[in-house]
């Protein structure tokens, strides 16, 4: 069993149907964000996150997004760590984008 996972920036954005990809709450999910960004929230949650910018996600083969590799932590599944980062993410845009 791998010791990571991969989260692509369509699995929290607020622009992508449950369908293409989206793997969180509408509510939560957020307009826009960047690699970077999802690397400085994972990292503030206390996993190690490392940028993959030349990936693209199979259900848009069209585009080179990129994802992020997540280093795997006992107990956290990658539901659960992808709620922890779409809320985390929506309250940093709340509170007026990136710091």
């Amino acid at each position: 069993m791998p010791d990571h996972f991969f989260v692509y920036p369509a699995y929290v954005s607020r622009g992508t149907t449950r369908a293409l990809g989206r793997r969180v709450a509408q509510p939560v999910a957020v307009a826009e964000t960047t690699l970077e960004e999802i690397v400085e929230v994972a990292q503030s949650l206390g996993f190690t996150a490392t940028s993959e910018p030349d990936k693209q996600y199979p259900r848009a083969v069209h585009a080179y997004a990129g994802r992020v590799r997540i280093a795997k932590k006992a107990g956290v599944t990658k539901t659960a760590f992808l709620r922890q980062l779409a809320t985390a993410l929506s309250q940093r845009h709340a509170e007026g984008g990136k710091r």
